[in-house]
């Protein structure tokens, strides 16, 4: 009997995944999404074994060379590559990017099930907690802090982590209180399972789909905010190939070198609309309410 329980629930998993994936692949947003993100990716992994200059080599003469077959994207005020500072600034974004939600992630599950599960007191605490970072308008405490310790990426990623894992709570204590009333949590409850084991098999599992969803939006939020704090002089510093140092330096050019500031600009908002692209995309099939009849076989 188990064994049959298992190949159904195998085989209906296998089905409704085809069906899901099929259902993204059907929308050109997502493939849009995915298409820019798997490019960011393919940059950030290879474009420094394919970038033709140094980014960080100055060459004078040349300095404000636009678009060329030598420079596909110019050169900027130093007469640096603009095209290799790209490609190893997106290395440096979607890498802070990543471990920043990646932080995030981590807190801000931890909170959420400790206070979805634990409930009383623990709840109201740190639900209160939450309410007060929430309180904060993110960017503008994220500046604070990152003024306070000072012009660094390090400083910025800091700042960044520390004021985006309040979302990620309340998201896993809401699906943590709906799942823990569900027929299987409370079987497992009256069998004696310990809660760290109820909590590792079954609420972190079925809080997945939603913590994956802000989390890809997320990633576009963190490169945003990078490249903003970058821009007024709090992140990278030159002559490090970040998106928004680039984009700080190129202001002053704008009138006669429009490339130095357009093209990392372009570069941000083309990310920052592939994550969110992608997001939407797993959000209409990572939705819990995507399909009711998925009840986890236990």
């Amino acid at each position: 009997m188990n064994d049959l329980v298992g190949s159904l629930r195998t085989r209906y998993r296998d089905v409704r995944t085809s069906r899901e994936l099929r259902a993204f692949l059907a929308d050109p947003l997502n493939i849009a999404g995915l298409a820019i993100v798997g490019t960011l990716v393919i940059a950030a992994v290879f474009g420094p074994l394919v970038a033709p200059y140094d980014p960080a080599a100055q060459d004078v003469p040349n300095r404000l060379q636009g678009p060329s077959l030598a420079h596909p994207f110019g050169t900027d005020q130093l007469g640096r590559d603009i095209f290799s500072r790209l490609l190893y600034g997106a290395r440096l974004s979607l890498g802070i990017a990543v471990l920043v939600t990646a932080i995030r992630l981590v807190l801000g599950t931890t909170i959420g099930v400790l206070a979805g599960y634990a409930g009383g007191w623990i709840d109201e605490l740190l639900m209160r907690l939450v309410d007060v970072q929430l309180a904060f308008p993110g960017l503008v405490l994220a500046l604070v802090i990152a003024g306070i310790l000072g012009p660094s990426l390090r400083n910025v990623m800091i700042a960044l982590a520390v004021v985006g894992w309040a979302s990620y709570a309340r998201v896993v204590r809401a699906s943590v209180l709906s799942t823990k009333e569900r027929e299987f949590v409370q079987a497992a409850q009256l069998m004696g399972v310990s809660r760290f084991r109820i909590t590792i098999r079954h609420l972190l599992p079925n809080v997945a789909s939603p913590v994956i969803v802000l989390a890809t939006l997320n990633l576009g939020t963190v490169i945003l905010g990078t490249a903003g704090l970058s821009f007024i002089g709090l992140g990278a510093q030159p002559p490090t190939p970040e998106w928004g140092t680039m984009l700080s330096a190129g202001r002053h050019y704008l009138r006669d070198a429009w490339w130095i500031a357009n093209i990392p600009g372009v570069a941000i908002m083309l990310t920052v609309l592939g994550f969110n692209l992608l997001g939407d995309g797993l959000r209409d099939i990572l939705d819990p309410k995507h399909d009711a009849t998925s009840e986890k076989i236990t």
